[in-house]
């Protein structure tokens, strides 16, 4: 007993043993029994189940919701309910997987490989379409392409210049959502590649080329295989992500019928609770599997070695004409992904009537005039920049924004710290994983998960405690990712100098540890403040009149069919997400495509 005693002392006595058992505690009441609950909810008769089923009560317990998003075959309501958005969905994720993948690891090779002309413009552009809202490129595409014979007969700006009309398939379908989600996700591929082939070692290359190997053949078998990790983890991290997506899919799928597991879910909401939950636990499932994928294929990784040491000179390959050709194609593909969305939303933002681009059909109502100085279908609300609803928005998103930002990265340090304090122990690696978890669970099932939660606790309900709350535990993956990163730079002995001179753990956490990692540990904060500024899925479901933030009024504006209001919200939120990067830049000092090949 003595002993044990003894034991128990010089575990509580080290800090980071105390910080992973509380966050063991709060990640499994924050992760795991929500799941349980959302699970528990798709058995129970809601108030809408209630009125489709007459014959069972309220609060009953009943597979009857299975039954029937799986197995009515009446009217073909599974089919049109759960097997075709099912259906959809895989191969809305897939292609669009297999395009970023291909796209943005093709740029990848260029910058790094080749004698490309203007890499730096295009480094540092082709993660633009990343950094502003996945829903920004589906809304540019549709003030681009949209055409009197297609969706709600709306001229475009390509049909305003040049009388062309697009297929319905190219304005609206699986067509432009693989396109639009392929872009926004391209430069995942294009980072985790892009680094890959950077530092890989020049020697095994230039080997083969002595030996007089075909470039094909060197590419297959040499460049290839050291890759495949970062092929695998790209085209699993895409998928999970393009499941999850809420926003494209409505401006792009919903118009023609082409519904996905989020869109239907969002419907199901408010006609039948119960199957909603169902579809978001299966959307969690594919989370998870995701997760085991990843492990399994990319869990053992294999090591390369020349005898010789490592190269630093990379022999590029000469494109000869091509680099001009291909450099002017890509840069004007940069110009149509970075610099015309932003006209089109400025433009759309200021036109009265709709393909009419003349100064004589231009007014900045829509910004800043009062109330009744524009008829729209909002209802004749005053400009943006006057609107009360608008400023209310804005706050709540910049407030939820620092709420989550300073939890999450908060908690992300603590847990980066006591991780790697702890490395390779059972309890450290259970933190690291449930603290990692969230991200692999689509927006808007976890958002439902939390909406099944606070049918239970009445205090959340509709509440900005709610949507704080989702987001910090949705956003403590990049601020535990970065936290960790960090500690694993920084020496035990800094530390341990300071504990033999009896500093404490907190001052020793103020005074040494986050002034020597304050860069990495800004960007935890930044990431989660960022994210949430742009979010739109993990809230959609949980905002009530109250609690709007900026990307929700936008997508209800849109839903009206106030297209000005929408797209000069949209430009607000750009120029918000924009400014915020630039700093995030400017105080950590690190740029997204730095040691790429961009610089």
């Amino acid at each position: 007993m003595k002993k044990f005693r003894h034991r128990l002392k010089a575990f509580i006595a080290q800090p980071a043993n105390i910080i992973l058992i509380i966050f063991a505690v709060a990640l499994t009441l924050l992760t795991l029994y929500p799941l349980m609950e959302l699970l528990y909810n798709t058995f129970v008769i809601n108030a809408t189940d209630a009125a489709v089923f007459v014959d069972l009560k309220r609060g009953m317990l009943s597979l009857r919701s299975w039954q029937k998003i799986l197995f009515t075959a009446a009217n073909k309501y599974s089919l049109i309910n759960f097997y075709r958005p099912l259906g959809n969905s895989l191969l809305y994720a897939v292609l669009s997987a297999i395009f970023a993948l291909i796209f943005g690891g093709t740029v990848a090779w260029l910058i790094t490989r080749s004698n490309l002309k203007a890499k730096s413009f295009i480094s540092a552009a082709f993660v633009f379409p990343y950094i502003l809202p996945s829903w920004t490129l589906a809304l540019f595409w549709i003030n681009m392409f949209r055409n009197p014979n297609v969706g709600i007969g709306v001229p475009g700006f390509i049909y305003s210049l040049t009388g062309w009309s697009a297929p319905s398939w190219f304005v609206y379908g699986l067509f432009p959502l693989v396109i639009v989600s392929g872009l926004h996700y391209a430069p995942f591929a294009y980072i985790f590649i892009g680094g890959i082939l950077r530092n890989m070692d020049a020697n095994l290359e230039e080997a083969a080329t002595v030996l007089k190997t075909p470039r094909r053949r060197i590419f297959t078998a040499i460049t290839l295989p050291i890759v495949k990790p970062a092929v695998l983890s790209t085209f699993l991290l895409v998928f999970a992500s393009v499941m999850g997506s809420y926003a494209v899919p409505v401006y792009l799928g919903s118009p023609v019928g082409f519904f996905v597991l989020t869109t239907k879910m969002k419907m199901l909401q408010t006609t039948a609770v119960g199957q909603a939950y169902i579809i978001a636990t299966i959307m969690v499932m594919s989370g998870s599997t995701v997760l085991l994928l990843n492990n399994l294929l990319v869990g053992k990784r294999q090591s390369y070695t020349t005898i010789t040491g490592k190269s630093s000179q990379i022999s590029l390959v000469n494109l000869k004409s091509g680099r001009y050709i291909i450099a002017a194609l890509l840069c004007v593909l940069m110009v149509f992904t970075c610099i015309l969305p932003l006209i089109s939303f400025a433009l759309e933002s200021i036109i009265i009537k709709a393909g009419d681009y003349s100064f004589a059909n231009m007014t900045l109502n829509y910004w800043i005039g009062r109330s009744g100085s524009v008829s729209s279908l909002a209802g004749g609300s005053s400009g943006i920049l006057l609107d009360n609803l608008v400023w209310q928005a804005g706050k709540n998103s910049l407030l939820l924004s620092v709420v989550c930002a300073v939890l999450a990265g908060s908690f992300g340090l603590i847990i980066g710290y006591a991780v790697v304090r702890k490395k390779n122990t059972r309890l450290a690696n259970f933190v690291s994983g449930m603290s990692f978890f969230p991200y692999l669970i689509p927006s808007m099932a976890f958002s439902a998960i939390y909406l099944a939660i606070s049918t239970q606790f009445s205090f959340l309900a509709n509440s900005f405690l709610l949507l704080a709350l989702v987001g910090t535990v949705k956003y403590l993956p990049f601020a535990s990712r970065s936290g960790i990163n960090s500690m694993l730079q920084l020496s035990k002995e800094i530390e341990e100098a300071a504990l033999v001179y009896g500093v404490s753990w907190p001052k020793r956490m103020v005074k040494i540890i986050m002034p020597i990692q304050k860069a990495a540990i800004i960007s935890g904060f930044l990431l989660p403040f960022v994210s949430c500024m742009r979010e739109l899925s993990l809230f959609v479901m949980l905002t009530s009149a109250k609690t709007q933030t900026l990307t929700t009024i936008l997508m209800a504006y849109s839903e009206k069919g106030a297209s000005q209001y929408g797209n000069a919200i949209n430009l607000l939120i750009i120029i918000l997400v924009l400014v915020i990067n630039f700093a995030v830049n400017k105080l950590t000092g690190a740029s997204i495509d730095k040691g790429i090949g961009g610089n």
